[in-house]
């Protein structure tokens, strides 16, 4: 990690520090933030006030109670943590293999034309690329159970659709900029449409309800 920017650590209002790790969509640094967070987290039962913290692309969100645990004592355990967490390279142990049922173009996958002229491939390739990486899940944000997966394929980077969706039909399967997702539940989008999964994503009376969690290995599998 010693060419990499120092982590920097910010207060997010008088309840929460925010560890900044970098500022590019990088595996390493998702893992570093995944490492940083199951550390954090194993400190909970013997610290009160230290609340469940939240990893994302290359941050780290640590809310606490400032009645029982001072922004002072957080910030030296987050060094501590930091210290633990950069000096190792291993992936956090907690991670399932995930495959996703996917029928892409048609209905299911309005975008896939669109992408496939913007990218100069065929469908069938751009179908093929998509499905041909593991991806890992980096974040879960925008919605409950939107999972943010990366990293895609170079040959199928593109910027997010200039108008937004209105209504992004649930386990829709989209791609923008290096990552893909699927849509958990009918939701304003604005990510390229390119197929779909029965799938489903999020349930809210299921235990976790979210299917998805930040280490998980997801491949789609055309359907």
């Amino acid at each position: 990690m010693a060419d990499r920017a120092a982590p920097r650590i910010a207060a997010v209002g008088d309840a929460a520090l925010l560890v900044t790790l970098g500022d590019e969509l990088d595996l390493a640094t998702n893992a570093f933030a995944r490492r940083l967070a199951a550390d954090v987290d194993a400190r909970r039962p013997t610290m009160p006030g230290l609340g469940r913290p939240v990893p994302a692309h290359a941050s780290v969100l640590v809310p606490f109670d400032p009645d029982e645990l001072s922004e002072a004592a957080l910030r030296e355990l987050l060094g501590r943590a930091l210290d633990r967490s950069a000096s190792s390279t291993a992936e956090p142990d907690i991670e399932r293999a995930v495959e996703l049922p996917v029928a892409y173009g048609g209905a299911d996958g309005p975008d896939l034309a669109d992408v496939a002229e913007r990218t100069g491939l065929t469908e069938t390739e751009v179908m093929r690329l998509h499905a041909s990486v593991e991806y890992r899940v980096l974040a879960i944000g925008f919605v409950p159970g939107f999972a943010y997966l990366g990293v895609l394929p170079g040959a199928l980077e593109l910027p997010r659709r200039r108008s937004p969706r209105i209504r992004v039909p649930a386990g829709s399967v989209a791609i923008a900029g290096r990552q893909t997702a699927v849509y958990p539940f009918e939701t304003p989008g604005g990510w390229h449409l390119i197929g779909r999964t029965e799938a489903r994503l999020w349930d809210a009376d299921a235990g976790p309800p979210a299917r998805l969690a930040p280490g998980d290995r997801v491949r789609f599998v055309p359907a």
